[in-house]
């Protein structure tokens, strides 16, 4: 009886050795979201870390995970519901927010009303951890991107670490305007402190801080008279920028401290509207450079004394595009400022002058529709946006790389649908780019909370003058500027 009772027992403990003990997942969501998640979405064969890599890369099974998002971008963005794509397609009431299909959880009942309210709140709320964390808090040494969404009144607001939207930030002064007050361009400050945005459909200059993201003060421009801001140049001092109007010839100088602005021109002085768009300052901060969008000219206009400006004809050579306009889009100096270079939109080109005489250095054919510049300085590489170039099959738009020594194009590269905005992370040697995916682009993911078609971004990588295949994420309408926050 005693040989018999000791092998039960050494059977028992034997069997119990080799059994695995499973801590259960710490979601480390709040209870109630948790439940939702745990028991809807982070369900075998659908959003997990074993089956998120067939359910678009989606991990919902942490507080985590969710915020490295899908292949798509973000799904939970901080304080915007209106923005958090895991509302869309788990809502099916259109008068509680947008619904999009196919609902999930995917060949399963919606989740209730009730329970749809619990995340819509929760996420209104910060959507915050079990123990009240909010995700990407605020922090001076954080990398960012900004992007504005000119079809949406917002700027979206990219983690440089994760890559992911970790905040959508309302701008302008007239919440749900129609037509939008469209920021058209965004800038940071060269100390890093603010990001600054000017409106195409409102006379305002904003500034934001890149820490907080909150509006630190709004600059009324243009001297009662309404115009088309759609750039802005800033001082390397941080304290001055310079807005453009398209619609009236004019610049706005701003003072950032004292909130206060003074408006020159039209250019030329005749009344002429001369569409005036894309800006940069000299290597002195003292004269601006500014380009006559519907002529072959730009204009140097001196800070101190505006109105002894001078027109610079950037098509002197004669018989090949004399009687076509240029229409001369962006400007940008070399990293010495002894060459400046100006797109060409009609006629596909990039030229090169001389800073010293403003001769003509060299005409460089790029891609169609040459729009929007981005220096790599490390790398003597300029990165040139062509919005409608056919040079890739079935796609929309390119980016031509060119050598600021050789002054030649080194590489067309396939980066998105209608790329626009462009800007350089000199640290982690990428180039980011906007695709507005405005006309006749392919269909994205998700509809948008802003009437019309949701736009994103691409990433090249320096090195291999690559884009990176994986990296597409949505945004709101019309992405079309970039921004740097190092």
């Amino acid at each position: 009886m005693k040989k018999i009772a000791a092998l039960l027992l050494l059977s028992f403990t034997c069997g119990c050795k080799y059994d695995v003990y499973e801590e259960p997942l710490v979601t480390n969501y709040p209870d109630n979201v948790s439940k939702i998640m745990t028991d809807n979405c982070a369900t075998s064969g659908c959003h997990n870390a074993t089956s998120k890599d067939g359910a678009a890369g989606l991990d919902l099974s942490t507080w985590d995970a969710m915020f490295n998002g899908t292949n798509n971008g973000a799904v939970t963005i901080p304080y915007r519901d209106d923005f958090s794509t895991v509302l869309y397609f788990t809502n099916v009431d259109s008068t509680l927010g947008l619904v999009v299909q196919p609902t999930m959880p995917a060949n399963g009942n919606p989740i209730s009303t009730a329970d749809y309210k619990v995340l819509r709140d929760w996420i209104i709320n910060g959507a915050p951890s079990k123990d009240g964390a909010i995700k990407f808090p605020e922090l001076a040494t954080r990398k960012k991107y900004y992007v504005s969404n000119q079809g949406c009144d917002v700027v979206s607001i990219f983690d440089a670490e994760k890559r992911v939207v970790m905040r959508m930030v309302d701008v302008g002064v007239n919440p749900g305007a129609t037509p939008p007050e469209s920021p058209h361009n965004v800038k940071i400050t060269a100390d890093g402190k603010y990001w600054v945005v000017a409106f195409l459909n409102s006379d305002i200059v904003q500034l934001y801080s890149t820490v907080t993201d909150q509006l630190v003060k709004t600059i009324p421009i243009g001297n009662g008279v309404a115009g088309g801001w759609n750039t802005i140049s800033l001082s390397k001092d941080s304290k001055y920028g310079y807005a453009v109007d398209y619609n009236g010839g004019r610049v706005a100088f701003v003072d950032f401290d004292a909130g206060t602005s003074q408006t020159y021109g039209p250019f030329p002085s005749t009344g002429a509207a001369i569409n005036l768009h894309g800006s940069a300052l000299n290597a002195t901060d003292d004269t601006l450079y500014v380009t006559y969008q519907e002529s072959s000219k730009l204009v140097k206009i001196p800070i101190a004394s505006p109105g002894d400006y001078e027109d610079v004809n950037l098509n002197p050579i004669g018989p090949d595009f004399s009687s076509v306009a240029l229409k001369p889009h962006e400007v940008i100096f070399s990293p010495d400022y002894s060459k400046y270079f100006v797109t060409c939109q009609d006629v596909n080109q990039v030229r090169v002058f001389d800073t010293h005489s403003d001769q003509l250095l060299k005409v460089i054919p790029v891609g169609v529709y040459p729009l929007e510049f981005g220096m790599a300085a490390d790398q003597n590489l300029l990165f040139v946006t062509n919005m409608e170039d056919t040079y890739f099959p079935n796609m929309r738009g390119s980016v031509s790389a060119i050598d600021i020594v050789n002054l030649t194009e080194v590489k067309r590269i396939i980066v998105g649908w209608q790329p626009h905005g462009i800007a350089v992370d000199p640290d982690k040697k990428i180039v980011i780019v906007a695709n507005r995916n405005f006309t006749g682009g392919p269909a994205p993911h998700h509809a948008a909370s802003c009437a019309g078609k949701n736009g994103y971004l691409s990433i090249i990588n320096i090195t291999t003058l690559e884009k990176d295949p994986y990296f597409k994420p949505e945004m709101s309408v019309d992405p079309y500027s970039v921004a740097v926050k190092r």
